[in-house]
């Protein structure tokens, strides 16, 4: 179907000099001169073949033009609206999480081809912090976060329950047939874990395994699980760290689990405001989330 619209540029000069009764005041608001109002205003006539204002003794509507100028607004309040619904429509198809820089390295980020095979026209966007996120006022749509699940007044879903595993590059796991030989090796310190106080490091492990954690070599590596796990496919000691963080490198057998898993009361949780539950895009991330979560491999 062909539209016979009038010129839009004009358009926008009327509706705005109508309702000011203000070739100036409508310069102002449209940042253009008044001069440039009035070239606008003349097309418009020419194009209606009428006179719209009546320009003496003051500028004042033709009838006509008085209810044109009433339906221009209303047109111009409905295409503001459409502008906005573009904007959100575009907002949501970009799906921001918030979580830590270690979770997103060493597991998420591994893992989003397969969620961008299932959600294709998602872009996920990651925010790595370990801070409470404020939903109201931040740019963020899912926290994936790791704790007891207590975030009032927002969804809380668990993941997954951690475990607490003494990890070694497979040269190393095969000198270690007991926990008595971890007495000859460099034992690696997380100290960006020891925040959790499930997880209760090198010293308390040594003793409930009935060894002196005075006579232990252990070193600390930071406080990034990153730079433990590294260390620790370098070859440089054994390191006590959640399995999550290193399930990709045990089922590929770069690092070996040389002691029993311990769980942690601890979890992954999934966390959202109820009111976008229902969202397309955080109802993909969480179901597929929760699918690889569940994985053995995970």
């Amino acid at each position: 179907m062909t539209r016979h619209l009038p010129p839009l540029r004009s358009l926008r000069a009327f509706e705005a000099a109508g309702r000011h009764l203000s070739f100036v005041k409508a310069a102002d608001e449209l940042a253009v001169t008044p001069a440039a109002i009035s070239q606008q205003i003349k097309i418009l006539e020419e194009w209606a073949g009428q006179t719209l204002f009546d320009r003496v003794p003051a500028l004042a509507l033709t009838p006509t033009a008085q209810a044109a100028v009433a339906m221009l607004s209303d047109a111009f309040d409905r295409l503001e609206q459409v502008g906005n619904r573009l904007k959100i429509t575009k907002r949501r198809c970009t799906l921001v999480v918030s979580t830590s820089s270690s979770f997103a390295a060493r597991w998420l980020l591994p893992r989003l081809e397969r969620f961008q095979a299932v959600a294709p026209n998602t872009e996920l966007r990651l925010v790595a912090t370990t801070r409470l996120v404020d939903f109201m006022a931040e740019d963020v749509d899912v926290a994936i976060r790791f704790g007891p699940g207590k975030y009032p007044g927002l969804y809380s879903e668990r993941l997954k329950v951690e475990e607490m595993v003494p990890v070694a590059a497979p040269r190393l796991a095969a000198q270690l047939t007991s926990p008595q030989d971890l007495l000859g090796v460099t034992l690696l310190r997380n100290d960006g874990l020891l925040w959790d106080p499930n997880f209760h490091g090198w010293q308390t492990w040594l003793k409930a395994a009935g060894i002196d954690p005075a006579k232990a070599t252990i070193r600390a590596y930071g406080d990034e699980p990153s730079l433990v796990i590294e260390a620790a496919l370098a070859g440089l000691g054994v390191a006590l760290i959640w399995r999550t963080l290193v399930a990709d490198e045990l089922a590929q057998g770069r690092l070996i689990a040389v002691f029993p898993s311990t769980a942690l009361n601890n979890a992954y949780h999934f966390v959202c405001p109820h009111s976008t539950l229902d969202n397309d895009n955080v109802a993909a991330f969480r179901d597929w989330i929760k699918t690889e979560m569940e994985s053995p491999h995970a």
